[in-house]
């Protein structure tokens, strides 16, 4: 048996998804040397089965939807090249160009499971060369990532499900889809089948599609989804499901639905259950509590950070490609010795993750939104006042005959600064970040009224807000 073999890195990055490696990337950057551990597919989950598939399932619909919405035009489209060009995005589940990129930036890349094992040392099994030691000279960073939620329905542990993973590297598109759940993830997905040819079923426990994000818009996308023929059942409980041949029963209370496959689109949580944590005294299973530049907290000595959907704090991709990039920065600085800026918004704290966190749900209406809910704001004991407006202007008739679509600001009266905004309807997901840089900026109400929108353009609608805005309540 040959002996573990042992490395010496600046810094070892545990897990290889997007925010793993974007923390390498500026470490680099910072001078130092740096590997990451992965033990699927270097780029993760996003590159792989969330982002990146499920955008490409839904792309092709909605172009097609929107040219249907001009006069005169015809389209179509084969599920069969949706489901090709979903897997060019996907390069058929090889990572071969992520490595080509990590080794290219002289990032080290590991094959295998990692363990914390002690104060900057981890130990690599089940790759190619056996077990391994890595001992970090500055920092560990765990960027495990996050993963899904089993429900407790009676019956699951008896049928065949999907969870997002299945659902965005499918095969074949199901004649019947049943999707357990009403967030971001099962509204999406739900959309995307039924426009490749399923029947979907949508089961929501609760009363509401999207209930994280403003009201109006899980009602607009519940409404969307209704008149595409999606049997959506809101406030209702999945009592239990059951074998129904090689289909799948799903009991409704009274009634009874029979799918071909079960989406769970249940939620997910921190992936911190095999990682070691408890070695250093935290708990398995719970998310990693970290400052604002990423050190985890409870942990003495400054060299345990983590990023992602691992602490919990802003579970999107972006926002933990964000907070990456501030850790990468604090370790190098923390390794010359630099003071770090770590007061809000300073170049080593990630303030944006408690204020600006921007989201867009890839429905159609798209749905998105940056800050504070209008709930959220007056719980928070702010000054609220709230705009709101239908987007109809220039450039959204224009963009499609009929549009649809609904604006909101939540303003800070206080401070006359935009604290969130929403947007609901075809194509906003654009129109997005000037408000996530007005938010961010904390740009005086008086001064957006200069900021001049282009005609004929759907971003018109700041106009309208700030115009309504203007007009005395």
């Amino acid at each position: 048996m040959s002996e573990p073999q042992s490395r010496t890195f600046d810094v070892v990055v545990v897990g290889g998804g997007a925010v793993g490696e974007n923390v390498a990337d500026y470490a680099m950057r910072a001078g130092l040397s740096a590997v990451i551990v992965e033990s699927e597919l270097l780029g993760g989950e996003c590159s792989y089965w969330a982002c990146m598939p499920s955008k490409a399932l839904l792309r092709t619909g909605h172009a097609v939807a929107a040219v249907r919405r001009l006069p005169g035009t015809t389209a179509d489209f084969d599920p069969a090249a949706v489901l090709a060009r979903r897997d060019s995005f996907t390069h058929d589940w090889s990572d071969e160009s992520q490595v080509e990129w990590a080794t290219g930036a002289g990032i080290a890349v590991v094959r295998g499971t990692a363990r914390l094992t002690g104060e900057r040392t981890v130990a690599v099994e089940g790759g190619p060369v056996g077990t391994e030691t890595l001992t970090a000279r500055r920092a560990v960073v765990l960027c495990t990532g996050s993963v899904p939620i089993a429900p407790p329905v009676p019956g699951l542990d008896t049928v065949r499900t999907w969870g997002s993973r299945e659902a965005t590297s499918a095969k074949e598109i199901p004649a019947r889809l049943g999707v357990l759940g009403g967030g971001v993830v099962g509204c999406e997905l739900a959309q995307a089948f039924q426009r490749l040819g399923s029947q979907v079923t949508l089961v929501q426990h609760g009363p509401r599609l999207l209930a994280a994000l403003e009201r109006f818009a899980g009602e607009r996308v519940a409404a969307a989804l209704r008149d595409e023929g999606i049997d959506l059942r809101l406030d209702q409980r999945l009592d239990s499901v059951s074998p129904a041949g090689d289909a799948i029963e799903m009991h409704l209370g009274d009634s009874s639905v029979t799918v071909d496959e079960l989406l769970l689109a249940t939620g997910r949580r921190p992936n911190t259950d095999s990682v070691g944590v408890e070695v250093v005294g935290l708990e398995p299973g719970k998310p990693l509590t970290v400052d604002d530049s990423g050190l985890v907290q409870g942990v003495e000595g400054e060299w345990l950070y983590a990023a992602g959907d691992v602490t919990g704090r802003a579970p999107l991709t972006h926002q933990g490609k964000y907070a990456a990039r501030i850790v990468g920065a604090a370790i190098g600085a923390r390794s010359i010795g630099e003071e770090l800026d770590l007061g809000p918004w300073g170049e080593h704290a990630a303030t944006a993750d408690h204020v600006a966190v921007p989201q867009v749900v890839f429905t159609d209406p798209e749905v998105a939104a940056v800050g504070l809910t209008e709930d959220q704001a007056r719980a928070a004991g702010i000054d609220v006042r709230v705009v709101d407006i239908p987007i109809a202007v220039g450039g959204s008739s224009l963009q499609a005959d009929g549009y649809d679509g609904e604006a909101r600001l939540v303003v800070d009266e206080g401070r006359g600064v935009l604290v969130g905004a929403t947007f609901v309807g075809q194509d906003v997901a654009e129109m997005l970040h000037a408000a996530t840089i007005a938010v961010v900026g904390e740009v005086p109400m008086a001064r957006l009224w200069h900021a001049v929108p282009a005609y004929p353009t759907m971003n018109e609608v700041w106009l309208r807000l700030l115009e309504a805005y203007r007009t005395p309540s």
